[in-house]
């Protein structure tokens, strides 16, 4: 109780969280919580055992160790990471593979009507590939969660061959997510003391060169300005982590995702999704699961995360009682849908088509609880637009 009436202290009446659009600065004043879903209660378990909202409807569109329906690909294990791609009337969706030594990534193309057309890997003989982000220039970084991993930039399309980023730093990366407005790409660190960081490229578009920094700011600070500084030895010998004085610490770096001006990254260590205003330079907290009133936190084990055209954030649960929960521009946290069956698992890997109509998701490991597993979904519906 000590802790959360000190951080509450120092949320309520901040500037928190920003959801996208002119207004996005009066979003709301404190963290979310909990309260009705916009598309209302979760229903029966469909005939995957995915609970949904009326009017949504799920099918597996990969297993892993099968091929993937109508190719010769066969899916990679421990399905992570994801995002998907505009591809002429269809789209692609990205998704890497956390498993050590061979890791990687592999992707699946749609037509415009959602059928499969083909499916192949587009990265191989890498470690422990967690998650990563799209940049605007449509290409897949899948990010090592080794010590001093590295990020690879791959091409969705798997027609030219991936290129590793060593000037992005060598850290247990884990998510990237691309500011094109500021020309830099923000990352997180998985490890307890965890460092939050942006590259900046020397050339928006090549990621060969540039400039690899780190937040600063106060351990206890969870709102108010922060500021950067210049990593001086990105090859993470010491650790980039701890070269900068003031670096500030995250807990477990996880998911992160930028739209309009805010860049949104997860801390599994503390149940947090903070939010980096990049107009202003300043943090705040979007969801905190220790400062929930009435009860029992709807989300937990906060993990990857993404964002509807309607500028509601999903946050897929790391365990929990696998759900991807949805926060809304009004500071509404609910659960959008569940898996039975799979305590053992955790949801990865949420992305939208690029028309918003469907979402992609990943059970890394599914029911039988380990990398061999893996499932993928998409759930089609009325998403708000």
């Amino acid at each position: 109780m000590e802790r959360r009436s000190f951080l509450r202290v120092g949320v309520v009446g901040a500037a928190a969280a920003a959801f996208g659009g002119a207004s996005w600065h009066d979003a709301f004043a404190a963290t979310a919580q909990p309260g009705p879903s916009p598309y209302g209660p979760l229903q029966a378990a469909d005939a995957n055992g995915v609970m949904l909202p009326s009017g949504f409807t799920s099918r597996v569109v990969a297993r892993t160790g099968q091929r993937v329906a109508g190719t010769n690909y066969t899916w990679h294990p421990a399905p992570d990471g994801g995002a998907c791609f505009a591809d002429g009337t269809g789209w692609i969706y990205t998704s890497n593979s956390e498993v050590a030594i061979t890791g990687g990534a592999g992707s699946i193309k749609f037509d415009a009507g959602g059928n499969i057309t083909s499916a192949y890997r587009t990265l191989s003989a890498t470690n422990v590939n967690c998650a990563g982000g799209a940049t605007p220039w449509n290409t897949w970084l899948s990010c090592e969660e080794v010590d001093r991993g590295y990020v690879y930039e791959t091409d969705p399309w798997g027609v030219k061959a991936a290129v590793r980023r060593p000037a992005m730093g060598r850290f247990k990366h884990e998510a990237c997510a691309s500011d094109p407005d500021r020309k830099v790409i923000y990352m997180t660190e998985d490890v307890s003391d965890g460092a939050f960081y942006r590259f900046i490229p020397n050339t928006w578009g090549d990621l060969s060169a540039g400039r690899l920094e780190v937040m600063i700011g106060s351990n206890s600070q969870t709102s108010g300005p922060v500021t950067w500084q210049q990593v001086p030895d990105v090859d993470g010998s010491p650790a980039t982590r701890g070269q900068v004085a003031g670096t500030k610490r995250f807990n477990g770096g996880e998911g992160c995702y930028y739209a309009a001006g805010v860049c949104w990254f997860t801390t599994k260590g503390d149940g947090r999704v903070w939010a980096y205003d990049a107009v202003n330079s300043t943090i705040s907290l979007t969801y905190d699961d220790s400062l929930v009133s009435g009860g029992t936190p709807p989300l937990t084990g906060v993990d990857n995360v993404t964002r509807s055209s309607a500028g509601d954030l999903f946050v897929a649960e790391d365990g929990g009682n696998m759900e991807i929960c949805i926060i809304t521009p009004n500071a509404i946290v609910a659960p959008f849908l569940r898996i039975n069956g799979q305590s053992s698992s955790e949801i990865t890997g949420p992305a939208f088509s690029p028309n918003g109509k469907r979402l992609y998701f990943s059970s890394q490991r599914g029911t039988s609880g380990s990398s061999s597993g893996g499932i993928t979904y998409e759930v089609t519906g009325p998403f708000r637009a």
